[in-house]
């Protein structure tokens, strides 16, 4: 009867340590869970925080007002033509600046 009682407080109390380890097992699946919540959430807050400071009317003040800069007019804006690379011109600019490989010279 002593052996049967034993093997009867043995096997309740291995269900209940197993049942202890289950719990703990899920509170921390919680904790890990509500922290990635709060990172998400994070994350989401810096990539709108990152959204508005690229922003084009911001950078357009910042640049204003911290290096003096401003969108140009028409007249200041000038387009330059494409250079041949294939000119003689350009080709002996590039070679006395040693651009030019020794198979192109």
């Amino acid at each position: 009867m002593g052996v049967a009682g034993a093997m009867l407080f043995a096997s309740l109390s291995l269900v209940v340590w197993r049942q202890g380890r289950a719990l703990d097992a899920l509170r921390g699946l919680d904790a890990a869970r509500s922290e990635r919540a709060q990172l998400q959430a994070e994350r989401a807050q810096l990539e709108r925080e990152i959204q508005e400071l690229e922003s084009l009317p911001r950078v357009l003040a910042v640049a204003s007002a911290r290096f003096g800069m401003r969108v140009p007019t028409a007249a200041e804006i000038k387009f330059l033509a494409p250079v041949e690379s294939g000119s003689p011109a350009v080709a002996s600019k590039l070679a006395g600046r040693g651009m030019l490989s020794a198979v192109e010279r």
